[in-house]
């Protein structure tokens, strides 16, 4: 997911703490935890030391995130504390830091404009590091994923692979790389092109898909399979095949102009990485299969 634009800061439900979960709800709702990680994380003064002195006063570090997308941030059942694989990843390494990281339900598309002009310290929202936003902000990578294809249960229009939209409704989430995807894959379509609608949620575009006025929705890989593995969404949605379009990595989105944020960022991630604490949030949402083997700055380059 990811790509946004620029537009002022909107946060839908102000800052709220994140906290630790296990399994995840449907369409922007989640499930508080039931353990705790095997592993703890440490402490590292020295990383401290490189946070600006504005966060080491406030205790605080501001991450932005777009709540609809579980299992990696989605909203607890109260619909205000905000839950996923990130924001437990987020806690780890504000223990690393020493510092709390605070998560804000932010619009997607504003996101990196929000970094880069102060109003967030970070942006974690299952970011893919791509060439172009790479221009204009640091990524720390943390997570691999691609893209597929969610259809209505039982696959009424027959959708098996991308050219097959052709012609056919598709909604996904604006300023996202799926709707770079399909803008390339109209390319193969000859006479029929796909009809993509956009809009300001991933639970948006779901509803669409749901109610029969989309025939598919592009979601990365483990948002996907948490729709059509979920008790509340599974008998709605299906997977067009187990094809993952165009993989990169997610990374958490540090300015240009805090060099030393993003190395404090990059080394809590590694220590975590080392540890097995990385390792443990991953499991307990069940998204072992995006673990990266290294923790790096900018691997689209």
């Amino acid at each position: 997911m990811n790509h946004p634009t620029s537009r002022p800061l909107r946060v839908a439900t102000g800052l709220v703490l994140a906290v630790a979960a296990t399994l995840p709800g449907a369409c922007g709702t989640a499930t508080p935890p039931v353990s705790a990680p095997a592993h703890k994380a440490v402490f590292d003064q020295k990383l401290n030391d490189l946070l600006p002195a504005s966060v080491r006063d406030r205790g605080v570090l501001r991450v932005g995130t777009e709540a609809s997308y579980a299992p990696m941030s989605a909203f607890a059942p109260d619909g205000r504390k905000i839950i996923g694989m990130e924001p437990d990843l987020g806690t780890e390494i504000g223990r690393v830091l020493g510092v709390r990281l605070q998560f804000a339900n932010t619009d997607f598309s504003t996101l990196l404009t929000d970094v880069t002009r102060g109003d967030l310290d970070l942006v974690m929202s299952a970011m893919t590091d791509t060439p172009e936003r790479a221009k204009s902000v640091d990524f720390v990578n943390y997570f691999k994923a691609g893209t597929s294809i969610v259809v209505q249960r039982g696959n009424p229009a027959g959708v098996t692979e991308l050219n097959d939209l052709c012609g056919k409704v598709v909604a996904v989430e604006s300023s996202t790389t799926q709707v770079d995807l399909l803008a390339r894959t109209q390319r193969n379509c000859v006479n029929k092109r796909i009809l993509v609608t956009t809009y300001p949620t991933n639970s948006d575009a779901l509803v669409q898909l749901r109610t029969g006025r989309a025939v598919a929705v592009l979601n990365d890989y483990p948002p996907a399979v948490f729709l059509v593995n979920d008790v509340r969404t599974k008998s709605q949605y299906q997977l067009a095949s187990t094809q993952q379009y165009e993989p990169g990595q997610y990374g958490i989105v540090v300015a240009k102009s805090q060099p030393r944020l993003r190395d404090a960022v990059q080394g809590a991630l590694t220590q975590l990485l080392r540890s097995g604490v990385y390792a443990d949030v991953l499991a307990r949402w069940h998204v072992q299969n995006g673990a990266v083997q290294q923790i790096t700055v900018n691997s689209s380059r």
